[in-house]
This record gives C-alpha cells, sequence and structure tokens, in this order.
C-alpha cells in the first residue's frame, strides 16, 4: 500500500481561509479541487436549473398533459436504495403536484431481473395505467419500452446509467448520460433525476395557472430523500449532488423528513437531528437495500412513503431485521467466495488480473456486496455470480462486478461482447460497478475474455494499491469539536471524506473481539486511541498509517481516537 498526500493549491486554501472558513477545512476543500467560497454555497438557488437538462421540458408537458386528463400514471422503480427513493420522490411529489391517480410496480430481483422488461409492461397495463414512467432505470430497456407502447401506454424514461448504442423509442428521455444532453452535472443519481423532473413539471403547471410562485407546492420537503439516495447509489458527488445533499441533511437535523426515514434512524440507532452522509451510507442505505436483496423493495419504498409514524416504526423494524439476516449470508458468502478467489493463484504470487467467482449455492441478492469486498482485498476487478433462481432461468448466471480506478467496468463489458459474441446475455452499468447475465457453460469464456481485456487495459501502476490522503493532521485539531464539525460536512464519492496519515509510535496493541486491532498510539508526542477494524495482523513498533478522525465517548467523556485505514508496506 502507497500512501500519497494530495496536493493543496496554496491560493486556494488561502482565499477560503480568508473568507472566514476554518483553516482545516478550507485545506481539504482546496486539495478536492474548491477554488472559491461561491462554490461552497449550498444555497437552493444556486442548484443547476432543470432547463438544462435534455428531455426535461418536453417530460413536464407529457405529465401535465396526463395529469389534466386525469389518466393513471405508474412508476417503475428499481429494487436498490437509489430506485426506492427515486420511486418515493415520483409518487410524493406528483401527488404534491395535484396527480390524484399515481402507483408504483418494483420488479422481483429474482423472478423479472433488472429494468423495464415486456412482463413488467404488461403487468403495468394490467393495473389500469396510462402512463408509465420508470424511475433509475429504462435507457437499456428497448424491448421493454416498445413491449409497453404497443400496448397503448406512453413511456417516459428516467434514467442515469450510461446508454449503449441504441437507445429505446419512449417518448421522452431524460438522463444526463444520453447523447445530446449539455447538463453539466452528469452524475447525478435516479433519485435526482427524477427531482429535476418535478421542478419542470411544477414550472409547467405554474405556467398552465394551477398556482403561482407562492401558493406553489414546496418540492424541497423531498429533499431528505433526493439526498439519502445520491449518497446510498455512491455517485459522485460533484458541485451539484453536494448541494443536493446538503439541502437534505439540512432537512433532515432540523426534523423536517419523512417518518420512514426517522423510523429508519431509530432502528440503526442512529440521531437525525446529528445526521451525517455516513448514516446514509452506512446505516440507512443498507436497510433500504436488504429489502431488493433478500425480500421485496416494495417494503422499502413503502417504509419511505407512508406518512403514519406506527407504520413506519414497524416497516423499519422489518428492515432492519432483513439487513441483519444479510449480514449473516454475506459473511458466509464472503468466505467461500474469498477461498475460491485466492486459489486462482498460489500464495507469494499476484493475483490474476480480473477475478471471477461462482458457487451453486450463492445468493443472488448478495453477490455485489461480496464482489466488493473481494475487490477491496485483492484490488482487482472482481465479479461474483450467483444461479439465477426465477423459472426457466435456472441455467444462467447472474453476476455483479466491482472495479478498481483506472478499469472503466461496463466498457470492459462491452469489449467482452464484441470478441465473445453471445455469452453476454445482458449487461450494464457504470464504471466502478456493472452487472450482467451469462449461460452456466459460457462461465469459462467470460472469465477468460474478462481476463485477456484486464491484462490488456491493467498495468502495473493502476495495479499499485494507493491511498490519497490529506496528510499530517496538525495536533491542535485532534479535538472533538473538530471531529464534529468535520463530520457534519457533506463527503463522499469524488469528494472523499478526510484521512490523515504520518508515522506514529504504537505503544500497545490487542485483539478485540477475535478480529479487532486496538491500539495505543503516540501522535506527535501526544497518547491518542486508536482501532483497526476486521486487521487482526499486529503493527510494528513505528508505522505510517492512514487514519480517519472519530470520537467515542466513555464514562460520559468524549475523546478523539483515530479509525486506522491502512498502513504503508
Amino acid at each position: 500500500m502507497k500512501l500519497l498526500t494530495r496536493d493543496v493549491p496554496p491560493r486556494s486554501a488561502w482565499a477560503l481561509e480568508q473568507s472566514g472558513i476554518h483553516p482545516l477545512l478550507a485545506r481539504l476543500y482546496a486539495a478536492r479541487g474548491v477554488h472559491t467560497p461561491e462554490e461552497l454555497d449550498d444555497a437552493l438557488g444556486k442548484l443547476l436549473p432543470p432547463g438544462g437538462l435534455k428531455g426535461v421540458q418536453e417530460a413536464a408537458h407529457l405529465l401535465a398533459d396526463a395529469m389534466a386528463a386525469d389518466q393513471q400514471l405508474c412508476i417503475v422503480a428499481d429494487y436498490d436504495c437509489d430506485g426506492a427513493t427515486a420511486c418515493a420522490v415520483a409518487v410524493r411529489g406528483l401527488r404534491m403536484l395535484g396527480a390524484r391517480r399515481v402507483n408504483y410496480l418494483v420488479p422481483d430481483r429474482v423472478v423479472d431481473g433488472y429494468g423495464l422488461t415486456p412482463p413488467i409492461a404488461q403487468r403495468v397495463k394490467n393495473q389500469g395505467a396510462d402512463v408509465l414512467i420508470t424511475v433509475d432505470n429504462g435507457i437499456a430497456s428497448v424491448e421493454g419500452v416498445a413491449a409497453a407502447q404497443s400496448l397503448g401506454l406512453k413511456v417516459l424514461v428516467t434514467d442515469h446509467h450510461l446508454p449503449a448504442e441504441q437507445l429505446p423509442g419512449a417518448e421522452v428521455i431524460v438522463n444526463p448520460n444520453q447523447p445530446g444532453c449539455d447538463f453539466p452535472s452528469k452524475s447525478m443519481a435516479g433519485v435526482g433525476v427524477m427531482f429535476y423532473v418535478l421542478l419542470a413539471l411544477r414550472a409547467e403547471l405554474r405556467q398552465r395557472g394551477q398556482f403561482d410562485q407562492a401558493s406553489q407546492p414546496k418540492l424541497d420537503a423531498l429533499l431528505p430523500l433526493v439526498a439519502l439516495g445520491t449518497v446510498a447509489d455512491v455517485v459522485k458527488l460533484d458541485a451539484n449532488n453536494r448541494r443536493l445533499v446538503a439541502q437534505g441533511l439540512k432537512r433532515v437535523r432540523a426534523g423536517a423528513l419523512p417518518p420512514g426515514m426517522a423510523a429508519l434512524f431509530r432502528a440503526a440507532g442512529r440521531e437525525a437531528s446529528r445526521a451525517t452522509t455516513f448514516d446514509f451510507g452506512f446505516a440507512l442505505g443498507p436497510r433500504i437495500n436488504a429489502a431488493g436483496r433478500l425480500s421485496d423493495m416494495t417494503l422499502g419504498i413503502e417504509c419511505l412513503l407512508t406518512n403514519d409514524p406506527t407504520r413506519a416504526d414497524e416497516l423499519a423494524r422489518q428492515l432492519d431485521a432483513i439487513n441483519r439476516e444479510r449480514r449473516v449470508i454475506e459473511g458466509d458468502m464472503r468466505e467461500m467466495a474469498m477461498e475460491m478467489a485466492e486459489s486462482l493463484f498460489e500464495e507469494g504470487e499476484t493475483p490474476p488480473p480480473a477475478i471471477c467467482v461462482f458457487d451453486p449455492d450463492f445468493h443472488e441478492g448478495v453477490v455485489g456486496i461480496v464482489a466488493s469486498r473481494l475487490k477491496d482485498k485483492l484490488h482487482r476487478p472482481t465479479f461474483v455470480f450467483a444461479a439465477s433462481t426465477a423459472p426457466g432461468k435456472e441455467h444462467e448466471l447472474k453476476g455483479s462486478g466491482r472495479s478498481i480506478a483506472g478499469f472503466h467496468l461496463r466498457d470492459a463489458l462491452d469489449l467482452v461482447a464484441k470478441r465473445a459474441p453471445g455469452v453476454l446475455l445482458r449487461f450494464g452499468g457504470h464504471a466502478m460497478a456493472a452487472g450482467c447475465t451469462v449461460a452456466e457453460e459460457h462461465f469459462e469464456v467470460f472469465e477468460e475474455t474478462l481476463n485477456r481485456v484486464a491484462m490488456e487495459w491493467l498495468d502495473a501502476a493502476t495495479l499499485q494499491r494507493r491511498l490519497e490522503t490529506d496528510g499530517p493532521l496538525p495536533p491542535e485539531y485532534r479535538r472533538t469539536e473538530l471531529v464534529d464539525m468535520l463530520h457534519a460536512e457533506v463527503w463522499g464519492q469524488g469528494f472523499a471524506p478526510p484521512v490523515f496519515s504520518e508515522e506514529v509510535e504504537v505503544l500497545s496493541q490487542r485483539l478485540v473481539g477475535e478480529k479487532h486491532l486496538s491500539l495505543k498510539l503516540k501522535h506527535q508526542g501526544q497518547p491518542v486511541d486508536g482501532i483497526w477494524f476486521n486487521r487482526a495482523e499486529p503493527l510494528p513498533a513505528r508505522v505510517k498509517v492512514a487514519y480517519r478522525l472519530d470520537a467515542d465517548e466513555w464514562q460520559g467523556q468524549k475523546r478523539v481516537r483515530f479509525l486506522i485505514e491502512a498502513a504503508e508496506a
């Protein structure tokens, strides 16, 4: 592991500090590409205007016309947290704007697979819908959209995934990544795209005289859901996404959040009044995702839609129980998958360029999490496959992949599809995460072809583990109030939370809970506690470590501690 220190442009740091920003924050912001205080202005008025999003005006017209004709609108959601929050935002927002007939349908991960398919289109039609709206999916649903239209449905696709060469023939597509869209923020999550469609619809309805500026519904009530979905989907937190998340966090901390989100905070043992992006990504997000992985995402969506606090608590407890079950399944699968991955190379040798593992007993609901764990451990693009349990598709394997920086996973799958025609039955995704389906008989061909692509694309520099850090922490900043200040900021993908690095002295170390390393350290002459979760191997007496700041409470006193992330080998 190589620990690198981010460059801090001195003029940017100085300009930020001069504007009244704390010196430590000024340094951290400057290292993440922020040059002026204006870039940190998270006011609603600073959000990019919806008009720049291709298709958004046409979407607003289509929805306004449908609402005027009292047509039934059906949202087709995805079964992850982004899809669930996008669905909740769509249903709540459309109702706020006056739609009387809105329902939703979420595909089953096992039976239906991903996205709008012809059978899903038929189910939407059977429910009596006139307009089908996809959220967080649809850009790859060429057949599903065609099937829906053949049934007389109008289709609005809202999505953020990268499109293939052929786009679906929907009435309207809203996706910042579609060809010809000049919208500056290409990293919006599906929930963000749907929120923007609602902003455009409100403007259209205002123009039609439905309400004026003073009486229009306040869509900012939806921002807690937008923030949750944006963080949980691990999209890049560019300036616009950071504003969406910051606005959502402010409302959550002020208690202005849907009952279901409040219930999820309670189920996770977190305080909404002190909410952080960490809570969204590691407490609420996994509990909603667990429903789509092991059960039915309808549970997660209903939790976010209900206005009854008692019902919300009941659903949140169910989601918490499913998440506990997910952890057990994931733990067992992770151990098996790691053994299989490590059997692909001899001890002391380097792993192959890409890792692909499959076992008939793997659960398809957690293959993505396990792929992520393997990728983190072995630092290789990784796919984990499970056998499909969908009726008539038992011969198919469903794979979920996670990548390392410098290896675009969806582009790699595209090349695999070209080099081994017919092997990939379906695929899609992003640079860092993708999914695919292969016939079981073609698993080895897929593995070989992906490894050849990885061998060509990956160089020694990409395969060297690196961790970007913020360098040493001045000792005067090792205070609990500074920890609270850092935790309150908006951090995430592409705007990494602060990780400091420097050499420390290890005064003592012991194992706790059989797998965590508890440490007494000396940091710049002063003692400080540290812990390295899921690390059993002891550290040398002096070592350069990367760490995050945390505060723990002991006998009523808060103390700073270091959460160790890595050590330089």
